[in-house]
């Protein structure tokens, strides 16, 4: 169920960080540039909702699609795109900065698998389509611009690929639910399981990438 403004006013600590519908109901498109840049800049916000954020934004701009706060598109793209840009620019200039050293304390195996699967990313596809890509992946969107920093990465050539891997990523997801939510009639009844889906849907690469490298040590293990 969405949190009113009025509730979230009176009950400011019921706000709910990985609750995407609580989220937009008590910071609107304030908090969509908040999340976004906390998400993309800084490596504490790996576990925030982008994506089911970003879609489920787009469903609250549709008029009366929901019983739920109305938010305005020419509102929420901007916001995004404000968050996710400034905030992948800021993850860069941290890793220039002393990144590596950050990157190898951590401690929290989201984040470690996060940077195995960002090195994979470049190694494989380039600078240009690794960070266009990374967009769509949870935690490595969040340690891949570090890690371009890091990396030495070339501050015009990062700052390009990831404006338009940003663009594609915020508007995308934006508009697709702004889309169906102006298709189907009395969507605000499948709210949450549709926030859900797009929850399991971006945690798709992740869990791909856990059982590839639990083969691959069991393979390890087995030619030793």
């Amino acid at each position: 169920m969405l949190q009113s403004p009025a509730d979230a006013a009176v009950h400011p600590l019921a706000v709910n960080l990985l609750d995407a519908s609580s989220l937009l109901a008590s910071f609107g498109a304030l908090g969509i540039a908040v999340v976004l840049f906390a998400e993309t800049g800084l490596l504490v916000g790996f576990f925030l909702p982008g994506d089911s954020l970003l879609f489920t934004a787009g469903l609250l701009c549709v008029p009366g699609a929901t019983k739920g706060p109305q938010l305005e598109l020419y509102q929420v793209i901007p916001a995004a795109l404000a968050g996710a840009l400034i905030g992948a620019q800021t993850g860069y200039l941290i890793g220039r900065r002393g990144g590596k050293a950050l990157l190898q304390r951590t401690e929290r195996k989201g984040l470690q698998r996060g940077v195995v699967r960002a090195e994979e990313l470049l190694s494989k596809y380039g600078h240009g389509k690794a960070i266009v890509l990374a967009r769509f992946i949870p935690v490595v969107r969040t340690v891949l611009n570090p890690l371009c920093g890091v990396l030495d990465v070339p501050v015009r050539s990062f700052t390009f690929w990831q404006v338009l891997g940003g663009a594609l990523w915020v508007v995308g997801v934006v508009l697709a639910g702004y889309a169906l939510g102006s298709s189907v009639p009395g969507i605000d009844q499948y709210l949450l399981p549709i926030v859900g889906l797009v929850v399991v849907v971006s945690v798709i690469p992740i869990v791909r990438e856990l059982f590839r490298a639990r083969k691959a040590r069991r393979n390890g293990g087995d030619a030793r």
